[in-house]
Parts: C-alpha cells; structure tokens; sequence
C-alpha cells in the first residue's frame, strides 16, 4: 500500500471555544496554528482546521447504510482495530452521545468494518471505522 498523503479539511463552525476544546480534551488531537476566527488540528496525521462561521446551520440527511441512518455530510478517520475501541471507550467515558453505536457492519461481507458516529459540539457529524484487515478498505468482492 502506498503511504497517504495528509489531507487538509476546513470546516465551518458556530463556536471556535467548543470546537478546541472537544478536539484537544475529548479527542485527545493537538492543537496546531490558531487565530481568533479560527484553529487547525493534527487529525490522525492529517490537517483539519474549524473556521468561525457565525451564518451555518450544520443539518444533516440520513442515508441508510446496513440498516442504520447515516448521517451526512461527515468525516472521520480508519484507525487501527485497538485505537478504534480505545477512542470509542474514552467518548463514553465523556458521555458523548452516540448517532451510531459502535458495532460491526457488512458482517461476513467485504469491507467488513467497525464503525461508529457522533456529533461534536458544533454539530459536525464524523464517522470512525477500523478494518481487521485494512486492504479490505475498498474492497467490492
């Protein structure tokens, strides 16, 4: 496999002081280069940076996807198995609510996967998924 290059999101949130402290306290991500309107974060060794947007209203539809409706849009990160139940363990420790519980999708199918989805703060919706094999990631057959 080849090695990924890191990616750069921005988004756009209603609150710059709930969004920094979710993602450094909840998280556990570091923060990075901020200003007043805006900070950006070491996501998983990618670049995600939380823009001031006081006029977003963050709604989201819900697609169905193995039974369960997914929000979108949202965005996340395939961690490895052990990192993927750590992190879902320490969001119950913080009594983060839960869009999709952790559980096993496409069960016996390729892609099979772990996954889960919450909302931050701002109403983001983000996604994590681990694969116990990982080159199964877009896997069709």
């Amino acid at each position: 496999m080849a090695t990924l290059s890191p990616f750069h999101l921005a988004m756009p949130v209603n609150d710059i002081e709930k969004a920094k402290h979710f993602y450094k306290n909840v998280l556990g991500l570091t923060e990075g280069r901020s200003d007043t309107s805006w900070v950006d974060f070491d996501f998983f060794g990618h670049q995600v940076v939380f823009h001031l947007d006081n006029t977003k209203t963050h709604q989201a539809i819900k697609n169905p996807v193995d039974g369960h409706g997914v929000p979108v849009p949202h965005f996340g990160v395939v961690l490895e198995w052990s990192q993927w139940e750590h992190l879902a363990e320490n969001l119950q420790k913080h009594e983060v609510e839960f869009i999709i519980e952790p559980y096993i999708r496409f069960e016996g199918q390729p892609g099979e996967q772990g996954t889960f989805f919450f909302a931050d703060p701002n109403g983001l919706h983000l996604e994590f998924k681990t694969f116990k094999d990982r080159s199964k990631l877009f896997a069709t057959d």
